[in-house]
């Protein structure tokens, strides 16, 4: 695929993929492929005490070259950060800084 992945870090409930995408990749085709092998990795090497299996849905954010570093940095610091507000806020919150309407229905269920 014509990406490059700059880095991947999460916490317990959820993970950021923050990736560089050439016009060509289909967003969609990406997670599917993500979630795919992922998932296949997890449960063939016994990972989790139960089959793992990726909730439905995600969420994509775009950002330019000049903030490259400050969402390294973000991404990196998921643990610290994740100390201070749950998944669902931050979500939440993605969403009302990049203007996106939703429908509560459709958000991301709490896991833990």
């Amino acid at each position: 695929m014509n990406c490059k992945t700059i880095i991947v870090n999460g916490v317990e409930d959820h993970v950021h993929c923050f990736i560089g995408l050439k016009p060509a990749v289909s967003v969609s085709d990406l997670i599917r492929t993500v979630k795919s092998k992922s998932s296949k990795y997890i449960n063939d090497n016994a990972l989790t005490p139960q089959r793992f299996e990726w909730q439905e849905g995600y969420g994509v954010f775009s950002y330019s070259q000049s903030q490259v570093d400050s969402v390294y940095k973000y991404i990196q610091n998921q643990e610290e950060h994740h100390k201070k507000q749950t998944f669902k806020e931050e979500y939440l919150d993605f969403l009302q800084k990049f203007k996106v309407d939703y429908d509560e229905q459709y958000i991301f269920h709490d896991l833990i």
